[in-house]
């Protein structure tokens, strides 16, 4: 009743997304507008249908960048693709947030372990081609506690 009545004195028809604060995290605020809309039916029955949303993102994406790349396209493109990443971590029962920062963290900690293994051959990261920081990459991984 309040979103309705502060909608009608705004001049707009009132939404149940209506009071989903602007100012939350992007993962946060995404999350919450998809729990509103599933509220009133605007929701997959399963996380299954949510797989092939994020597939068909990721294919628009990838369509975006063989087509040149457009910077305004791309990011609506790769906004989709994290809108859908959130939906999914929804469906699934996990929070985006807790997720990401569990794996930046994890990206650190390994990271981290790729620069002091560079160190110990006495090589520069700067100075070393894909494939050798990718062999590093993978060293770090396998000592990693979380792998």
């Amino acid at each position: 009743a309040e979103r309705a009545k502060k909608a009608e004195a705004e001049g707009r028809t009132p939404s149940v997304l209506d009071d989903v604060a602007r100012g939350l995290p992007a993962l946060m605020r995404a999350e919450k507008l998809q729990k509103r809309a599933a509220r009133v039916g605007g929701d997959w029955p399963t996380a299954e249908p949510v797989f092939d949303k994020v597939r068909e993102e990721l294919d628009e994406v990838h369509e975006v960048i063989e087509a040149g790349g457009d910077p305004d396209k791309l990011e609506d493109e790769l906004g989709d693709l994290l809108f859908t990443c959130v939906n999914l971590a929804r469906k699934l029962g996990t929070d985006p947030e807790t997720a990401l920062r569990r794996t930046i963290s994890k990206f650190e900690r390994r990271f981290r372990a790729v620069e002091a293994l560079a160190a110990r051959d006495g090589t520069s990261l700067k100075d070393m081609n894909i494939d050798q920081l990718e062999e590093l990459w993978v060293k770090a991984k396998a000592t990693d506690p979380s792998s």
